[in-house]
């Protein structure tokens, strides 16, 4: 998901340098969110992850 954010980023920025601005508008939104999208869920896996982590046995 981070890698096709990243992709519409730099579609954004070549857009925008030929000057075409709804297609880089267009695009930028694209990547917000799917950045965003990327956020969310690497955070509730990083939660998950420190929930299910094994417990050390007690000696």
């Amino acid at each position: 998901m981070l890698y096709w954010a990243i992709v519409f980023f730099i579609i954004s920025i070549i857009a925008a340098v030929f000057g075409f601005g709804d297609i880089a508008a267009a695009t930028s939104g694209i990547a917000k969110i799917l950045f965003f999208i990327f956020i969310v869920l690497f955070i509730i896996s990083l939660v998950v992850g420190l929930i299910r982590r094994p417990r050390p046995p007690v000696v």
